[in-house]
Order: structure tokens, then C-alpha cells, then sequence
């Protein structure tokens, strides 16, 4: 079984759903309102555990009714929760959904997730010990990510940075990355000034850009390879990307080879978005490996 650290965010997502997304100035009538766990960290780390790994979270919530639920999640998907701590007097973190003409749009109150912060990494390093592969987002502090980064070069943990949402990246940070994620949002902040074929070549079997319907593009030391993604009906694109994440960490964490690894990371991804929620629709490993 593969161990697999997640830094990162945990947050409740309250999603609205409407057939028309509302511009400036503009109200719609909805159609629902939800509140599920969420926050990319959250997301990838229930994600890793449907999916087989042992799954250890580092995070933090707040000392509300949210954060209980968020703690509750986490234990009913089998993540281990030691390193995820309350803040005292704190809201916990929010992501505010809607779902609106097959798409979403996302705003995030980071909150609690401020608090995990380099120090609180100094003091989780037990967690550390025996990873076979770390992940990290970027809903928690730049700070932070980059204190990450180097801990694991130093302790020779595999790092897979999900660069989201989209910020510029310090080229020390992208150094100590094993692999890195970004969508092609994403890609084009992180390498404003490459195109996609050169951002690709210059960093071989290491940058992934995820495109959507499209598929998972990266070069392999000779050629462009597209791995193409699988067709389903979509109901809820949130936490999809998530999912490719964990389902990619955790094939990487057990020896498959790349290809291989971003094709069942593929195939998750694409089961994922078939059901309501950033977690409600994350496949279990019997789930992905029957669709293969």
C-alpha cells in the first residue's frame, strides 16, 4: 500500500446549482444548494484513500460546526487525521460553487488553511517518515508550499505540486517538484513566457497539463504524448482535476509507469465527474480499475 502525504486546504463547498450562470449586477433563479466537503487538499486526499493508499492529511480547520464535519469526512474515507488541527477562534474554509452550463466557477475563502503555515509543517514532520510520494495545492500559503518543496528534496519524498489555483511559482519551488500539474489556465502563469511544446520539452516526464476533454499532454524525453481522456456524461466537473491528481500520485507511488499512471489517473477523473460533488463522485479502486 502506498503511504502518501496531503498538505493542503480542507473546506466545506457550498454549491449552487443553475442552468445560467449570473453576470455583473445580474440574479438568476437557482435551481439547488448543497454544502460537501471540499478544499483541494481534502479533495486529493479522500481521492488517494478511495483509491488504496494510505493517506495522511496536514491541514487545519476551524473551531466551528464546519470543521467538525470536515474531521468527520476525513475519518469515514479512512485519512488519517493526526496532523490536522483546529484553530481557535477561526472560521474553516470555504469554497463558494456555482454549477452552471456544464462548467464551474469557484471563489475561495482560504480561512483556517492561512494557519498551515511553515511552522506548522516543522512541527508534522513525523508524518513525514516512510512517504512514498507528498502532494500539495496552493489554496495554503506561498510560504508554505515552498517550505514543502524543499523538505521533501531534502528527505527525497517524491513532490507532486498541483500549481492551483494559478499563481507564479518561485523556479526553486518548480526544481524540487517531481511532478507538476497545472491545467492550461495554469500553465500559461507558470510559463508565461514558453510555449506549451517548449514549457514541455524543458521539463520532460515532469509537467503534465491537464486539457480538459482533451486529455493529459507531457513530453517523454523524445515526443509529445497526449494521453487522451475517456467520454462520459459529465453531471459536476468540481474536483475532477483533484482526482487526476490523486489518482496520478498514487499510480506513481505504486511503480506504474508514466504512461500507464496518467491513463488510470484518466479514467478516475473522468468516473469522478459523473456524480454530484468535488468528492461525491470519486471513484474507489474497484470502480476505476473495472473501467480500464
Amino acid at each position: 500500500m502506498a503511504k502518501i502525504i496531503v498538505v493542503g486546504s480542507s473546506s466545506i463547498d457550498l454549491v449552487v446549482t443553475s442552468s445560467k450562470r449570473p453576470g455583473a449586477g445580474e440574479t438568476v433563479l437557482g435551481e439547488s444548494f448543497k454544502t460537501v466537503p471540499g478544499g483541494k487538499g481534502a479533495n486529493q486526499a479522500v481521492a488517494a484513500a478511495r483509491l488504496g493508499a494510505d493517506v495522511t492529511m496536514i491541514g487545519r480547520v476551524g473551531d466551528d460546526h464546519f470543521g467538525e464535519e470536515i474531521l468527520n469526512n476525513f475519518k469515514l474515507n479512512r485519512v488519517n487525521i493526526d496532523y490536522v488541527e483546529p484553530v481557535t477562534h477561526m472560521e474553516s474554509g470555504t469554497a463558494h460553487i456555482i454549477l452552471a452550463e456544464g462548467d464551474n466557477s469557484i471563489v475561495v475563502i482560504k480561512a483556517a488553511n492561512n494557519e498551515v503555515t511553515p511552522n506548522y509543517i516543522d512541527r508534522s514532520m513525523d508524518a513525514f517518515r516512510g512517504a512514498d510520494m507528498a502532494m500539495i495545492q496552493q489554496e495554503i500559503p506561498v510560504e508554505t508550499v515552498n517550505h514543502v518543496s524543499k523538505v521533501c528534496k531534502k528527505l527525497g519524498i517524491p513532490l507532486l505540486l498541483n500549481p492551483a489555483p494559478a499563481r507564479p511559482l518561485d523556479k526553486e519551488v518548480i526544481g524540487n517538484a517531481a511532478y507538476i500539474t497545472p491545467n492550461e489556465h495554469e500553465a500559461k502563469i507558470l510559463f508565461a513566457d514558453l510555449t506549451v511544446s517548449e514549457a514541455l520539452r524543458q521539463y520532460p516526464n515532469k509537467l503534465f497539463i491537464t486539457e480538459g476533454s482533451r486529455g493529459v499532454r507531457y513530453f517523454d524525453g523524445e515526443k509529445e504524448v497526449l494521453v487522451p481522456s475517456y467520454k462520459v456524461e459529465t453531471v459536476d466537473t468540481t474536483g475532477a482535476g483533484d482526482t487526476f491528481n490523486a489518482a496520478f500520485a498514487v499510480a506513481l507511488a505504486e511503480g506504474k509507469p508514466i504512461f500507464d499512471s496518467v491513463r488510470f489517473a484518466n479514467r478516475a477523473a473522468s468516473l469522478s465527474v459523473t456524480k454530484f460533488g468535488a468528492q461525491g463522485g470519486m471513484p474507489n479502486r474497484q470502480e476505476v480499475e473495472a473501467q480500464m
